[in-house]
């Protein structure tokens, strides 16, 4: 077992499912992606470079995708939730749109090709 998955793991529900649910969105797009750790934080990786992460803090669910531009891309599909320049916050009983996960990955992975081209 790795990293993220001995992370969620160790959650309590409901927030065991609300990681779990944005990870797994992100193993279907990404499926070569691997565990391991990004900024001291579980996250998926892509080509060696941190694909996304997502933590419970003590006030929400923080999703990282280790990318300002992402996070830029979709903003205007985060209404209500918390935004900063590095994560996406929510709670767990008003998770981020499936289409937004599927998005911010997307992009990441993209970003991420870009860079290794």
């Amino acid at each position: 077992m790795g990293q993220v998955s001995e992370y969620v793991d160790s959650l309590e529900e409901p927030e065991a499912s609300a990681v779990g649910r944005v990870l797994a969105r992100a193993r279907e797009i990404v499926p070569e992606a691997e565990e391991g750790a990004g900024y001291g934080m579980p996250a998926l990786r892509y080509r060696d470079s941190p694909l996304i992460s997502v933590v419970r803090t003590k006030k929400h669910v923080g999703v990282y995708p280790f990318s300002p531009p992402v996070i830029e891309a979709v903003v205007a599909d985060l209404e209500g939730f918390r935004v900063t320049k590095g994560s996406i916050g929510f709670q767990p009983d008003r998770p981020l749109p499936d289409e937004v996960v599927d998005r911010l990955v997307r992009l990441r992975r993209d970003e991420i090709d870009a860079m290794r081209a």
